[in-house]
């Protein structure tokens, strides 16, 4: 079964990045830092994770916080099913 954090780096890695290698990049690597994804990417996320994963993200969770690398978005995702 893939971890969120799988389905997290294969979406970006699918339809932001259009790689066909995958996510090249660390689970906790910095989107912004490293140009990963830009503020229409986030819009993008936010509407992946809704969907996705069920949970509904406040226009105040759409931070760096929470959606500034894979494993940040991951363990939004998780704080936000529990």
């Amino acid at each position: 079964m893939e971890t969120v954090e799988e389905k997290i780096a294969a979406y970006i890695a699918d339809n932001i990045l259009f790689s066909k290698k995958g996510y090249p990049h660390p689970h906790d690597a910095s989107f912004l830092d490293n140009g990963i994804v830009d503020s229409m990417n986030v819009l993008e996320l936010v509407m992946f994770v809704e969907e996705k994963f069920g949970v509904q993200v406040g226009d105040g969770e759409i931070v760096p916080d929470n959606f500034d690398s894979v494993r940040k978005l991951a363990d939004f995702i998780r704080r936000k099913e529990n």
